[in-house]
């Protein structure tokens, strides 16, 4: 099986197009004012304009308000909705849109029991734990946490890039992996050759898997 990629938080029409021309599957676009990849809908209306076609969009939330969303919905293309927050099943399922449940990890972290609550998301996105940060932290959790068996597709995030992405497919066998930091110059400022090196990287792990 293809591991899919999906690079968040991109605040760059040209390094969006970057990306999408280096294979990426999905572009992620973060809807979320504390975070420094924070997007008006103006900014990412103009990205997802400039995307070739068979590149899918991501709109990550935290626990925001529906007004919000749907205000989001209504100007910009969207392929799928990314809940990041606490959002209950039913939050998540009311736009009509597929969706991802994002996952903090920690040991005690019920992954079937998810599974189940969320039984029509699209996949659970697994990232790092940590109080008060919802992601986008470049910090990588314990892959041993990762089941071997799920319900829903699996997409593997927190601190991946280059130099450890290989590691992480061997050892997870994710359906999908989600970068952001991994490929960045700084905060929301894409690096062009580091994600030509990550693009590389999963290919091989790929292969390698096969």
């Amino acid at each position: 099986m293809r591991t899919r990629v999906k690079i968040c938080g991109f605040t760059d029409a040209e390094e969006a197009v970057f990306a999408a021309k280096a294979g990426v599957d999905a572009i992620g676009l973060v809807f979320y004012e504390p975070s420094p990849r924070h997007l008006s809908i103006e900014r990412a209306v103009k990205i997802v304009n400039a995307l070739p076609a068979f590149v899918s969009v991501v709109a990550l939330f935290v626990d925001e308000l529906e007004e919000t969303i749907n205000k989001v919905l209504e100007k910009v293309p969207v392929d799928c909705l990314q809940f990041h927050g606490n959002e209950e099943p039913e939050a998540c399922r009311k736009y009509g849109k597929r969706y991802i449940k994002a996952v903090r990890m920690r040991q005690n972290t019920d992954i079937s029991l998810l599974s189940s609550l969320y039984a029509d998301a699209d996949g659970l996105l697994l990232d790092a734990y940590h109080p008060g940060i919802q992601g986008g932290t470049g910090d990588r959790f314990d892959w041993d946490l990762v089941p071997k068996q799920c319900n829903l597709p699996i997409i593997l995030a927190g601190g991946l890039d280059a130099t450890n992405v290989i590691t992480a497919i061997e050892q997870t066998s994710p359906y999908a992996v989600d970068v952001s930091s991994g490929v960045e110059l700084g905060k929301g400022i894409k690096d062009k050759n580091k994600i030509a090196a990550f693009m590389s990287a999963v290919h091989q792990g790929n292969t390698i898997t096969l």
